[in-house]
């Protein structure tokens, strides 16, 4: 008759479902390695972990079907973002490019160099009346004897000088701090 073993062991705590076995069929389960695998996957806990197993698997072959049918749009929508940032790009590369063509061109109306330009326009206008009094003074009669008009003359001389004061007098109160600049 075959022995049982005593159910109190640490053995059969743990796998209660071999409880039945006798020490025989416990020495054959572990010396027919076959035995053992028919034996090991009817038990419930591995019937139950080899389930979970498959579930899992099963998920996860949903889960990759699931990616795999997002792909073509994921892989849309990269290059879809891959173009907008190189667009993006592009465009801060001409916004440095506009900016410093548009510090360039403020740079001309900057309060120190209108003011530059002020003063040789002064010096220029006055060159030119000057010239214009030198030549008058230095002209020869024409054929007919005649000159230049002395009329033309003071028009174009008076023009002249009265354009210079003007500016002269935009320096002078530029000089006295009475220029206010908006900068908007």
């Amino acid at each position: 008759m075959a022995q049982s073993p005593d159910i109190s062991t640490p053995f059969t705590r743990d796998f209660p479902e071999l409880a039945y076995l006798s020490r025989e069929d416990l020495e054959d389960l572990l010396s027919d390695h076959t035995y053992f695998e028919a034996v090991f996957h009817s038990l419930p806990r591995v019937k139950a972990m080899y389930d979970a197993q498959a579930e899992l698997g099963r998920a996860n072959d949903s889960i990759a079907k699931h990616n795999l049918a997002l792909q073509d749009g994921l892989y849309a929508l990269r290059s879809e973002t891959q173009t907008a940032f190189d667009q993006a790009k592009a465009f801060e590369a001409r916004w440095k490019e506009v900016e410093k063509e548009q510090r360039d061109v403020y740079q001309r109306y900057t309060p120190q160099f209108l003011l530059m330009r002020l003063r040789h326009s002064i010096t220029a206008q006055d060159d030119a009346s000057e010239a214009l009094v030198s030549a008058f003074n230095q002209q020869k009669p024409n054929a007919d004897g005649s000159t230049k008009d002395a009329d033309e003359f003071i028009k174009e001389f008076k023009e002249m000088r009265k354009i210079y004061h003007k500016r002269a007098m935009w320096d002078d109160r530029w000089s006295q701090g009475r220029v206010e600049w908006n900068d908007e």
